[in-house]
């Protein structure tokens, strides 16, 4: 009976790091629906790393002139990242696939902005806004709170950020895409973010009780 009980929480703890790397991947829904048509059969890292080196090359090759091969970018890891999002996420090393789709999204939107002349302060307070979202979905996770699905879609995933950031370069309209995004996403997951974490405290006090255990951790 040990045994089988150790067995079955053993699969409850595996079960549940799957399921929140898939939600520190931050999937958008054309992402989710590449996933849903490889129904989970592609394991994530190798297509994470591969479409890591491709958005460097691409980079490196075309943003300082905005050539297509940049824009290009985001295309490239959608179709390669985009089909493994439904994958369980068990593998040993799978823990890396959400830090490689991150840097792939900060770095790209990092270096078009810049190369594009948006302004240095906007760039960084969309990164600004991206972080805290990425942050806050880590820290409830860990206390249970899982963001709601729709949170998922309205944020647009990383899939649909870099696209629309693509295209906005395309048609030379980057920095205000830029500032709307900024706008839309930082009182979108602000204000989310804020109201769960209030409604928290006000129902079920455990906001309270995990600053009491912190507190006495401390």
């Amino acid at each position: 009976m040990t045994a089988a009980t150790d067995t079955d929480e053993a699969r409850r703890r595996a079960d549940q790091r799957a399921a929140e790397l898939r939600a520190y991947r931050d999937d958008g829904p054309i992402a989710r629906a590449l996933g849903q048509l490889a129904r989970g059969q592609l394991p994530p890292l190798a297509p994470a790393l591969v479409a890591a080196v491709l958005t460097v090359v691409a980079l490196s090759l075309g943003a300082g002139i905005g050539e297509l091969a940049a824009l290009l970018a985001p295309v490239s890891l959608l179709l390669l990242a985009g089909p493994s999002s439904t994958h369980p996420h068990g593998g040993r090393l799978d823990w890396l696939v959400p830090p490689l789709i991150r840097a792939i999204e900060y770095g790209y939107l990092a270096v078009l902005g810049f190369a594009l002349n948006v302004p240095e302060p906007l760039v960084y307070t969309l990164l600004a806004v991206l972080v805290y979202h990425h942050y806050d979905t880590v820290y409830r996770t860990r206390q249970g709170l899982w963001p709601p699905e729709w949170v998922f879609q309205a944020g647009l995933g990383w899939d649909g950020r870099m696209l629309i950031a693509a295209l906005a370069a395309v048609l030379d309209v980057t920095t205000p895409v830029y500032a709307a995004l900024a706008l839309y996403l930082g009182v979108l997951f602000g204000w989310e973010s804020v109201r769960t974490w209030v409604e928290t405290d006000r129902r079920t006090g455990k906001g309270a009780e995990i600053d009491l255990e912190e507190e006495a951790g401390a």
